[in-house]
């Protein structure tokens, strides 16, 4: 995979990094898109502008947390003097109840931030706390967790770092870092040896090949494939092309994957099981934020 040069910024509590994501450029642009041209108009007819607030930040469920450094830096944006004491670190598994941050400072700023804040945090939590699930469901089986590329346009930095929270691996992080070969490929170069042919005479290093027949393995592996990722093949039918490649490559279970059906996949032998709802599915975690006026 391309290595990319961390974005650092600073926090109370250490520095948040993310290679590839510039942290102040996404809280300027989700406040931006929150304030328009007017701002905070209720806030500021309501609350006094030298108001100080305190909050806590809360999980109504039990969740695996992501997302809460990002959640901090959107109320430093609009209080540079806020006092914030993070609680929990990402990744954690936390019980009903649990707080997670506490806050003081300029209620009007608290205010503002609060909704992009939580959006945030919500939602990253929520993929996180579902990853953890099926984590938890393969656990001993040796099968590793995959992510994907079915992420919100614009987030997807932001939803595989809450899958890793979650305990998974990052799969292909955009098209760039290995040739996928599918069906619509196969369809254009005639075959799956030819595509793979020409995806190894380009040089590509990491060569994935969908196959939905266990009649594809070989002419895919005599090719040069380096990675199979065996598409929508039911418990017994992945067991065969597992024990077909014999190790030869890792295998790649995908496809319609659930946690009642997580299990039984894993335990077929295969290297990875990649599961799409990860990022496009997962319902955001109940986090709340309770505000008080300081007298």
């Amino acid at each position: 995979m391309e290595s990319r040069r961390p974005v650092r910024r600073a926090t109370s509590a250490g520095m948040f990094d993310l290679p590839g994501f510039d942290l102040d450029a996404f809280v300027r642009a989700t406040l931006a898109e929150d304030l328009g041209e007017g701002g905070d108009i209720t806030s500021a007819a309501v609350i006094p502008a030298h108001a100080r607030f305190t909050g806590v930040m809360d999980s109504r469920d039990a969740i695996t947390l992501a997302g809460l450094p990002i959640a901090e830096a959107f109320f430093r944006a609009l209080d540079s003097d806020v006092r914030i004491e993070r609680l929990i670190e990402d990744g954690a598994q936390v019980a009903p109840g649990s707080d997670l941050m506490r806050l003081e400072g300029n209620g009007r700023a608290m205010l503002t931030a609060e909704r992009s804040a939580l959006n945030t945090i919500q939602h990253l939590s929520g993929i996180a706390t579902m990853t953890r699930s099926y984590v938890d469901k393969i656990a001993g089986t040796g099968a590793i967790l995959l992510d994907t590329r079915k992420t919100i346009p614009g987030l997807r930095l932001l939803e595989k770092y809450a899958t890793r929270m979650g305990g998974a691996t990052n799969h292909r992080m955009g098209l760039w870092d290995a040739a996928m070969i599918k069906d619509n490929h196969v369809a254009v170069a005639g075959s799956v040896a030819e595509a793979v042919r020409r995806a190894a005479a380009a040089g590509i290093a990491r060569i994935i090949v969908e196959v939905d027949r266990v009649d594809q393995i070989e002419p895919a592996l005599a090719a040069g494939a380096t990675h199979l990722l065996l598409d929508n093949m039911d418990v017994p039918t992945l067991r065969g092309a597992v024990t077909l490649v014999g190790g030869r490559v890792p295998t790649e279970a995908s496809g319609g994957v659930r946690l009642d059906t997580v299990r039984a996949i894993a335990e077929t032998g295969v290297t990875y099981i990649s599961v799409g709802r990860l990022t496009q599915s997962a319902p955001a975690a109940d986090i709340g934020l309770d505000f008080a006026a300081i007298a």
